[in-house]
């Protein structure tokens, strides 16, 4: 018998060879699952397949797992490394395991009486032959003939994914339930449970048929009801109030496809292997295990580019998970892109809801019963892409209906995942400038798209982050335990506004605590510290060791993820980047490495990206430079004034109770670094080192100016309004970056000077008129003035008597 089944998966792995290329899920699940290989593992295939066998003997020999086809040698028996839980092709399902499952459960679980060393690894693992959920039952070769067997591989070959899951270790089991028998019929019942969860994680919920659910959503009591209104308000008919609702619904609901998304996979994955040396994947185990719970999973990334979409969803499709439905601008809606956004899971959401009630109650009761369906939903917080590289100030409108579905009587747990997307090379970036300059912002069409298809080329790596997930659930429980109230149809729950701005602001502090640095925008960075944006390689070289030093022994936190490539190599791969904008020079004395003057306003945009990373360094940086000698109690006191400003703009994960901590562990880096030196209870300069110390230094300097700029006209002006305030600071921000050549666009931009009045207004700058608290805004004023140059602020100084003289001459020509 044993001959003949060899003779049989000999014949079998031809076609198999030939017609199957199958991916694992995950991609390296010795370390990301922590397999022990000095331990026995047992494979668990939910029934009973040769072809399946086969194919996870291929990807175990590319993991460097062992064979499924040897056998484990414990203690002088011979046991088989895998099982079926059920029976292959049988007209009647059983309702049970293998007996000789259970009997093979048993044999292993007596071997760990007798061997206290013993651990044996149990490992399910799944074989997904497609992803779709249809309308029709999803593909299985389980049932299937051989012959439908062979059509199977061929048309769903390249669409193979074999998931190995979480270990189970048998010497756990039996220490917390013994070795009896009834402990293995428990492993093979808690194991088919297991693959019912992983097939349902992996193709999702079954589509809904879209007319069913319009007819559905119509006869809801909140869209009747808005739909009388309409028809009230415009004195229309109910008929043709009710035509513009159906019009509505049909403008914003999603289309799926699992044809056009295995037809989009073949075409992204020729697009990303066209368009980067490589996508970085992190902590996608996370979301995976979301899934296999039950929750409901809301995507948050972070907006960078029109690739966003593209690539989450891609790599969704690649952990083995369902990809989401997207809320698109209706910007995107155009031909031919429109149908093709919208068949691969895009709902299409218009700028503004205000003054359209109709709209804004269909949208609202769609996305509730996506939730209710249990489909994954995605969503950029943003709004819009950042045209600066900087998170933006989080827009609301989509929270707030997710924590409205969830009071309304959602069973699954809602959980949040923030997503962190950073490229070396953004194709909109070039957009992005001539915007900031004052640009029209082009509309997207076809003809813009194709422009952008003939910038296709090597654009580096592509980085994907999960960040740390939100349950919801938990989260309101612990903050807002009064979201539990039955909600009124009428009035808007009282913690609803609150709860809302608190779970977006800790959505983008984890999007932060999630990021990449990359080689790009970690020498971009220290380039752009540089005045003259040119540094000597080795001095270049030596700084940006020096960060990855500070990352390495101060973590910002456990999740951003740094190069392990050294500085040389790191330098190396920018300067081969296309368009990287990095030059290298040599003269008489050696290598010069600069930034060529039209890419030094791009490379801000990159530098943003992590620029939160490194502010706290560089504002304790910027203290010992221009103090030259200075307290450690000064230190601290100086950031205690100035850090709830930073942890505002940039969505900084410190408590104020943590950053002394901090600060600490940065001064005891610096020391050891020898950027400063530590004598008497003092904190000097090193001189030797004193080009490090103004590097690290310069990274905040832009956001002191800017500060100092708003607090300078406060402090001239007390009761200036803070629309005011935020007008002039403005105007004087965009004349010192003429003067003094600074170019990054974020310096004078409108919504960071509004963040910072909002910052001022929280931390008690203003009283309950509005005027400004002299002696605080002294204070802090004071303590900028030490950090600023003198030039900068004789510049600002100027810059406020001429608005001043130009106040007057309108006072008097009025």
């Amino acid at each position: 018998m044993s001959s003949l089944l060899n003779f049989y998966r000999k014949v079998l792995n031809v076609p198999l060879s030939l017609l199957v290329k199958s991916r694992s899920i995950p991609t390296d699940p010795v370390n990301e699952l922590s397999l022990n290989l000095s331990q026995p593992i047992i494979y668990v295939l939910p029934y009973t397949s040769q072809t399946d066998l086969l194919i996870l003997q291929k990807n175990c020999q590319v993991r460097n797992l062992p064979d499924p086809l040897q056998t484990n040698e414990i203690n002088g028996q011979s046991l088989p490394r895998y099982v079926f839980l059920d029976e292959g092709r049988r007209f009647f399902k059983s309702k049970g395991a293998k007996s000789e499952t259970e009997s093979l459960f048993y044999r292993y679980l007596d071997l760990h009486r007798t061997d206290e060393n013993l651990d044996v690894q149990l490992v399910p693992v799944s074989v997904l032959w497609g992803r779709s959920p249809g309308k029709e039952k999803a593909p299985s070769l389980r049932f299937m003939s051989t012959f439908q067997r062979i059509i199977a591989m061929i048309w769903f070959g390249r669409d193979n994914f074999v998931r190995f899951s979480q270990a189970l270790s048998l010497r756990y089991m039996v220490t917390e339930h013994g070795a009896e028998e009834g402990l293995a019929q428990k492993l093979a019942r808690v194991a088919k449970m297991h693959f019912a969860k992983q097939r349902y994680s992996a193709t999702g919920p079954r589509l809904p048929d879209r007319q069913a659910m319009f007819n559905k959503l119509i006869q809801l009591s909140a869209i009747v009801q808005a739909i009388e209104d309409e028809a009230k308000s415009k004195k229309i008919s109910k008929e043709k109030a009710q035509q513009e609702a159906e019009k509505i619904l049909d403008e914003i609901a999603a289309d799926v496809s699992h044809e056009t998304l295995r037809m989009a996979d073949r075409v992204l994955s020729w697009l990303w292997n066209k368009l980067y040396q490589g996508i970085s994947v992190q902590n996608a185990e996370r979301v995976r295990k979301l899934a296999l719970e039950g929750h409901e999973i809301v995507y948050v990334p972070c907006h960078r580019s029109h690739m966003d979409y593209l690539l989450l969803s891609y790599i969704l499709y690649h952990q083995g998970l369902v990809p989401p439905h997207i809320a698109a601008g209706i910007n995107l809606n155009f031909w031919p892109a429109g149908a093709f956004f919208r068949r691969g899971g895009a709902f299409f959401i218009r700028r503004t809801f205000k003054g359209n009630r109709l709209y804004s109650t269909i949208f609202r009761e769609y996305l509730a019963e996506l939730f209710y369906r249990g489909y994954s939903v995605e969503y950029f917080i943003e709004g819009g892409r950042s045209r600066t590289g900087r998170l933006l100030e989080p827009k609301t409108g989509m929270m707030s209906m997710t924590l409205q579905a969830l009071q309304r009587g959602l069973t699954r747990p809602i959980s949040i995942v923030p997503v962190y997307i950073g490229y070396e090379h953004v194709l909109e970036v070039d957009t992005y400038a001539k915007e900031l300059r004052g640009a029209e912002k082009e509309k997207e069409n076809a003809g813009l798209v194709l422009r952008v298809i003939k910038k296709l080329r090597n654009l580096g790596q592509g980085y994907v982050n999960f960040g740390e997930p939100i349950q919801v659930n938990n989260y309101l429980n612990q903050h807002f335990p009064e979201w539990k109230e039955p909600p009124s149809e009428d009035v808007r729950p009282k913690w609803l506004n609150e709860a809302v701005d608190s779970v977006a602001q800790q959505v983008m502090v984890n999007i932060n605590n999630a990021a990449a640095v990359t080689a790009k925008n970690l020498i971009g960075s220290v380039l752009l510290a540089s005045r003259q944006r040119a540094l000597a390689s080795e001095q270049l070289i030596e700084q940006v060791d020096s960060y990855l030093q500070l990352f390495k022994n101060v973590p910002y936190s456990a999740d951003i993820t740094i190069p392990k490539e050294p500085a040389e190599e790191m330098l190396q791969h920018v300067l081969t980047l296309p368009r990287s904008g990095v030059v290298s020079e040599k003269d008489n004395f050696g290598e010069m490495i600069r930034l060529d003057r039209e890419s030094a306003v791009l490379m801000t945009y990159y530098r943003n990206n992590i620029q939160h990373l490194f502010v706290l360094p560089s504002l304790v940086a910027s203290i010992v430079l221009h103090h030259e000698s200075v307290s450690k109690d000064l230190i601290m006191k100086t950031v205690s004034h100035i850090y709830p400003f930073l942890k505002a703009e940039l969505f900084l994960h410190f408590d104020e109770s943590e950053v002394r901590q901090q600060v600490e562990l940065i001064l005891t880096e610096f020391t050891r670094q020898q950027i400063i030196k530590y004598e008497s209870d003092v904190l000097k300069i090193n001189r030797s080192r004193v080009r490090a110390l103004q590097l690290h230094a310069a990274g905040v300097r832009e956001i002191l100016q800017r500060y100092y700029i708003s607090l300078s006209v406060l402090l001239e002006q007390p009761e200036i309004s803070r629309n005011a305030l935020e007008k002039e600071s403005r105007s004087i921000a965009q004349r010192l970056s003429i003067l003094h050549g600074i170019n990054a666009p974020e310096f004078f931009d409108k919504a960071i000077f509004s963040t910072f009045s909002a910052s001022l207004k929280a931390q008690g700058y203003f009283d309950e008129q509005g005027n400004a608290v002299i002696a605080k805004v002294m204070e802090a004023e004071e303590m900028l003035r030490t950090l600023t140059s003198v030039e900068i602020q004789l510049t600002i100084q100027g810059a406020m008597e001429k608005a001043e003289e130009l106040e007057k001459a309108d006072d008097k020509s009025a």
